[in-house]
């Protein structure tokens, strides 16, 4: 990706239409190989110390960082992955500098923008999770455009978490529940895990079956706290601007190599 600002989204359905017939060949759905992960979520972590590490500015990195999520986006497309989901932004993020976040949403408009024609070939359908409210309207509206435009793909769910908190997802479903309680809409004893997913930001979606987490650190960081329940974790002390399609073919072997039992025992 580039380091230029991204144009406007003005252009619409005419820009839509031209990024659609450029895509000319539109994968359908892949096939998942044997015992791979359905769902695979990451943390994108160590853009900064990247950086840091080769004397350049933090924003090099998150540059970097959108290279690595290009390659492991097609690669894990291309494996048959149902769904990827990417951790974009944390609602705790937003204690960073203010040029630091300016720089991340440029590069967020940019991606949703300059990647419509990877996303239609391989026929990936970007969603998005976490509070809208704070976003930048050009952000917002690259993301929707991009979107909208490939809501029709049939393969790979790419979910990106923006502005995104565990613990406020969990408790605006909790809200949402409450207020069916007391409309008299909701029996309390009707509630159970399924209905309670059901009111999550990923209603629909599977759990993830790999968390794989970058720059070596040891914790979930607010991350679908619900959802990696039952998670197979997998840590590198490699940042996210060294992570490819090797580190993503490693994760995936450790996941298969493990043995899954969600609190069973082993059958004889």
């Amino acid at each position: 990706m580039s380091s230029t600002p991204p144009a406007g989204t003005g252009a619409g359905v005419t820009e839509a239409a031209s990024v659609a017939a450029a895509a000319r060949t539109v994968r359908g759905p892949a096939v998942a190989r044997s015992g791979f992960p359905r769902h695979i979520a990451i943390i994108m972590d160590g853009n900064g110390r990247w950086a840091q590490r080769r004397k350049l500015p933090r924003i090099e990195g998150h540059r970097q960082g959108v290279a690595s999520v290009r390659r492991v986006t097609e690669h894990a497309a291309r494996l048959g992955i149902e769904q990827l989901t990417l951790y974009c932004l944390s609602s705790e993020n937003w204690r960073r500098p203010e040029t630091e976040l300016q720089f991340l949403m440029l590069l967020l408009e940019q991606y949703m923008i300059e990647e419509r024609t990877l996303l239609l070939r391989e026929g990936i359908r970007p969603v998005m999770i976490g509070n809208r409210e704070g976003l930048p309207p050009a952000t917002l509206a690259a993301i929707d455009e991009t979107v909208s435009l490939c809501a029709g793909n049939t393969g790979m769910r790419l979910c990106l978490a923006v502005n995104y908190g565990g613990r406020g997802e969990i408790v605006a479903a909790a809200r949402a529940v409450a207020r069916q309680v007391a409309a008299g809409q909701l029996d309390p004893d009707a509630i159970d895990e399924k209905l309670f997913a059901g009111q999550l930001a990923t209603a629909g979606m599977p759990d993830p079956d790999l968390l794989i987490r970058t720059a070596g650190e040891m914790r979930i960081s607010n991350f679908l706290l619900w959802q990696v329940s039952y998670a197979e974790l997998w840590v590198t002390s490699q940042t996210w601007p060294e992570f490819g399609t090797a580190e993503l073919d490693q994760a995936i072997d450790a996941f298969r190599a493990r043995e899954r039992r969600f609190g069973g025992l082993t059958q004889p």
